[in-house]
């Protein structure tokens, strides 16, 4: 019952369109209608503006963050926390208030590991803003960053004295839903046609 809770907390957490009700704040637009149609950070970074990209970055991953933080605040098991992560994340994709479509789950996963896998998280970040400041594409930093996730989280976890071989396997769907939320990002980057990151 307890989990069934939490559950729901995440879900609903997670679904709060950060980038949408952001955009209607300070704009009055949908930043769905512009760029690449989505919610989340990136495309509100290109629509909004620094400032408020920056803002829905924030919101995105602090959602993830209290969901997860107040799941293991109340007592709940890792297991039972990593399946509060899963749905989270899952609340920003297939929000209801954008009629379950939502952002890529990017942003919202950093709040979620920055709780559960703080040491993970920051090399990911690393190498995010590394790729990014190579290659100038956003989209090739997630990806990878997203492909890296489970095989860090694998190594950390298989250190430890108890290994939470759930959260492994979460980390491994995650990944997946992604790289996969990313497939027409990766079918522009082979085309040369994606939008390249600038400040």
């Amino acid at each position: 019952m307890k989990l069934l809770f939490f559950i729901i907390i995440a879900y609903f957490l997670g679904s709060l369109p950060s980038g949408v009700w952001i955009g209607k704040i300070t704009k009055n637009i949908d930043i769905r209608n512009y760029g690449s149609k989505n919610s989340g950070a990136t495309n509100a970074y290109r629509i909004l503006g620094a400032k408020y990209g920056l803002m829905v970055l924030f919101a995105d991953a602090l959602k993830g963050f209290l969901a997860v933080a107040l799941a293991a605040a109340g007592g709940l098991s890792p297991n039972a926390v990593s399946i509060v992560a899963l749905v989270v994340i899952l609340g920003h994709s297939l929000s209801f208030f954008l009629a379950f479509k939502g952002g890529k789950g990017v942003a919202t996963s950093l709040g979620v590991f920055l709780f559960l896998e703080p040491k993970v998280t920051f090399l990911l970040i690393f190498i995010f803003i590394a790729v990014v400041f190579v290659s100038r594409y956003i989209s090739l930093g997630s990806i990878i960053a997203a492909g890296l996730l489970p095989i860090l989280t694998f190594w950390v976890e298989i250190g430890k004295e108890k290994t939470n071989w759930l959260l492994i396997f979460i980390t491994l769907l995650l990944g997946a839903f992604v790289v996969y939320r990313h497939k027409s990002n990766i079918i522009r980057l082979l085309e040369g046609k994606e939008n390249k990151f600038k400040l």
